[in-house]
């Protein structure tokens, strides 16, 4: 393809800058969307078989969540991932809590909360949320073979276009462009067509297209 004239070489850029500042913010709406719908029948479960006790203090969680002291959130988190640890409301105390510090700026202390749903969480769909937002950090602190590598672990099919279009964002990093280029197309193929996400894997797609 011949050089980008200017005004396409000005697209390419506001399309790479858009998203470099809105990446967390969208991938973080999704995936907060699948805790909610993917592992409602588990959260149900836990719902019924977890203590009282539980579910009191993921209760007062929740009600730290909608404050505006993140040490206080933090603290809640800190109470239900101790002392239930075995069951769903700690891990999602965790990526709530970790989304919280993601706002703050407090990179270090949410990539920790991240680990640990990695570690600790028994719901697939959680363990892979954690993985995609720490994975996407990484990205952000240019640890690219670090991301690679989270990218690289097995995940449900329902995963594929997640993992592909922000595998596409590392592979894009580190100048692998036609490698990027197919990954975002496997996104786009995995992800549903009524989905508004797949019009932000297009624009990134057609920009690797024009910067050929």
């Amino acid at each position: 393809m011949a050089a980008l004239d200017l005004q396409e070489q000005e697209q390419v850029e506001a399309i790479k800058s858009w998203w470099s500042e809105n990446r967390n913010q969208v991938l973080g709406v999704l995936l907060i969307v699948v805790i909610i719908m993917g592992g409602w029948r588990g959260w149900q479960y836990y719902q019924h078989q977890q203590s009282t006790q539980a579910a009191l203090l993921y209760a007062e969680f929740f009600k730290q969540l909608e404050g505006t002291d993140p040490g206080r959130v933090n603290d809640a988190a800190a109470a239900v991932m101790d002392r239930f640890s075995a069951t769903a409301y700690a891990s999602r105390a965790a990526l709530l809590a970790a989304q919280v510090n993601e706002q703050r700026k407090d990179v270090a202390r949410a990539k920790n909360q991240l680990q640990w749903v990695i570690d600790h969480a028994g719901e697939t769909e959680l363990r892979n949320v954690a993985r995609l937002r720490l994975a996407s950090l990484l990205l952000d602190e240019a640890k690219l073979e670090d991301a690679i590598k989270l990218l690289e672990a097995e995940h449900p099919a329902s995963f594929d276009g997640l993992y592909a279009d922000l595998r596409g964002d590392v592979l894009s990093a580190q100048g692998k462009a036609d490698e990027a280029r197919s990954a975002y197309k496997l996104a786009y193929e995995k992800t549903d067509a009524k989905s508004m996400y797949r019009n932000l894997i297009q624009m990134k797609l057609d920009a690797q297209v024009m910067s050929k």
